[in-house]
Parts: C-alpha cells; sequence; structure tokens
C-alpha cells in the first residue's frame, strides 16, 4: 500500500520570477529620423518634459516621427509610486506658471493639429495642478486657433471642484486612464482609487455632454480577461467614449513583473466586446498607448462644427 502523503508535507514549487521572454509581435522600432530629431530639440530648448521618454514610451520613434508628442507638465517628479510608471516620484519642484506658455508656443512651432496633455500626479496641492491645465488649454488657443486639444488628467483625488477648473477651459477630449481592474488597484497603484477614477469620468460628462471622454487599461498585470470585460462594462456605464487597451511592458526589474502577455488575437476580441457596448472608437493591441493615433480619433469622432464652438467660446 502507497504512502499517504499530508498536505503539509508537499513541497510547493518556488514561484517562476524569470523575465517572461517578449514575443516576436511586440516589436518596438528605435526611434530616428530628422522629424524626430526636430521634436527632441524643441522639447530641449523649451526646458519642457514629454511623458513619451519619461514613461519610456515603446511608440516614441513612431509618434514623433510624424511630429506629434505628448506634454508633460508640472516637471518630471510624480507625488504617487504607481508600480507601474517609470516616472520618478518625490516632493515636486514648485509650479512652473510659464510653463502653459512654452507648450503653446511648441504646439504652434510644430504646426500640431491636435496635442496631448498631461502631467504627473500633485497631490501636494489641494486643486492638484488644475489650475495649469485650463492656462495650457486657453493659451493653445490663443496662439494657435484650430488646433484640438486633449488633457490626459490625473484623478484630483475625485475632487469635482478642481475638475470644473479642466472642464471649464473646455478640451475637446478629457483623458483619465482606469489602468488596471479593482483588485490590483491597491497593489499596481496604491495611492489611487477605483472610485476616484469614476467620479472624473463620470462627472466630466456631466459638466460637458460635448466633451469626449477617453479611458484606458494596461494587460499583463495579473487581471483575468473576465476582470478585463468587467471594467469595459463600467467604462461604458460611466460614458466613456475612447478606449485604449494596451499589453503592460516592465520599464525595469524594479517595477512590476509582466504576469502574462496577451495575444494580439484576444486584443481583437476585447475591440469586438466594446464595440459591442457602444464605445464610439477602441485602439487595441499590445504596443497601443493613450496616445496612440489620438489625433484620428478627434479628427473622426468630431464636427468642424464642434471645433468652431469650442475656439468661439475659448
Amino acid at each position: 500500500m502507497a504512502d499517504i502523503i499530508k498536505p503539509d508535507e508537499i513541497q510547493q514549487a518556488e514561484p517562476d520570477l524569470r523575465p517572461k521572454r517578449r514575443p516576436e509581435w511586440i516589436k518596438v522600432r528605435a526611434p530616428s529620423g530628422e522629424t524626430y530629431e526636430m521634436v527632441r530639440t524643441l522639447m530641449r530648448s523649451k526646458q519642457l518634459h514629454t511623458v513619451c521618454e519619461e514613461a519610456m514610451c515603446p511608440n516614441m520613434g513612431e509618434c514623433w516621427g510624424s511630429g506629434t508628442a505628448t506634454f508633460l507638465m508640472m516637471g518630471d517628479t510624480c507625488t504617487r509610486s504607481c508600480r507601474f510608471c517609470d516616472i520618478k516620484t518625490g516632493r515636486p519642484s514648485p509650479l512652473d506658471w510659464q510653463e502653459p506658455n512654452r507648450i503653446a508656443q511648441s504646439v504652434k512651432a510644430m504646426n500640431l493639429r491636435h496635442v496631448v496633455i498631461t502631467s504627473v500626479n500633485r497631490d501636494e496641492r489641494p486643486d492638484g495642478g488644475a489650475p495649469i491645465f485650463a492656462m495650457v488649454i486657453r493659451r493653445i488657443r490663443q496662439v494657435h486657433p484650430g488646433c484640438s486639444i486633449e488633457v490626459l488628467i490625473p484623478d484630483f483625488k475625485g475632487k469635482r471642484e478642481a475638475l470644473q477648473i479642466v472642464m471649464d477651459a473646455q478640451p475637446e477630449i478629457l483623458n483619465h486612464n482606469v489602468e488596471t481592474v479593482p483588485r490590483l488597484f491597491r497593489q499596481v497603484q496604491p495611492q489611487d482609487h477605483y472610485e476616484w477614477a469614476e467620479a472624473t469620468l463620470r462627472h466630466a460628462k456631466e459638466m460637458d455632454p460635448q466633451v469626449l471622454t477617453k479611458s484606458g487599461i494596461m494587460l499583463g498585470l495579473g487581471e483575468t480577461f473576465d476582470e478585463v470585460v468587467e471594467v469595459l462594462h463600467d467604462l461604458a456605464n460611466w460614458g466613456v467614449d475612447i478606449l485604449t487597451i494596451g499589453q503592460y511592458l516592465q520599464p525595469s526589474k524594479k517595477h512590476m513583473p509582466i504576469d502574462r502577455y496577451y495575444t494580439p488575437g484576444e486584443f481583437d476580441e476585447l475591440k469586438r466586446i466594446g464595440l459591442e457596448l457602444g464605445f464610439k472608437w477602441i485602439e487595441s493591441g499590445p504596443l497601443v498607448r493613450s496616445s496612440y493615433h489620438a489625433e484620428q480619433q478627434v479628427r473622426q469622432l468630431s464636427t468642424l462644427a464642434h471645433f468652431r464652438l469650442r475656439e468661439e467660446k475659448a
């Protein structure tokens, strides 16, 4: 008769913490080219930061090569320590109130048709830095009329008053990323709350039904496929118009490890589900990031009358 092995005598296998090999469908082209160098030089001359560089975006070569970039405001130091993000955490410098003007002049110099503006979190301020967003929106409209504006904002800890400051400046697109599923929020972004993301996106639509709202989620942090679908249902219920879904790529060994790589077929299936839920536009793919094809989204989803209205009210 075979010996009976007790549960506490079973040796548990050690978790495999070795880096997972990137599949063939995740290929990043090294940034290069004349237009890329022009954008990089312009950013340095204006003492500006881009989230493209700070967050090590895999699409930087493609986007900069086409003359587009996502401006990062309020410095390069964040007050939060999200475990997926490569932007440094610490005590930020005082706000630079001339930054909106430098960004606006850069947008004009690049002759952009659409610009994306984001920022680090500034939780040391009660308003989270919302006035800087309002200033840059209005300044861009003054110096470069006709350029549509997308703002990728922090959650401002769910404060309606701070969000109202941004909404009063009337951006074409109001973006706030949920990043992950509710179960992983405390692990992935410990200072954030799913409820704050909901408040930001719901209230933005209530304040201005004409604004296009947008959000994004990363895959591969340990969530299940069904959990992702539940988040898509939430975002649709909150009135979100545009959705981005991309693969999480670990910036360094100190960041959260990749749980798994999703296949292109899985990204396609999530896009199909999202379109059935009523999203107006979905970018879903391994290298998709929040600003990917942003100009195409706003140009095809908004009418010319919508843009004229924004300019007249600015």
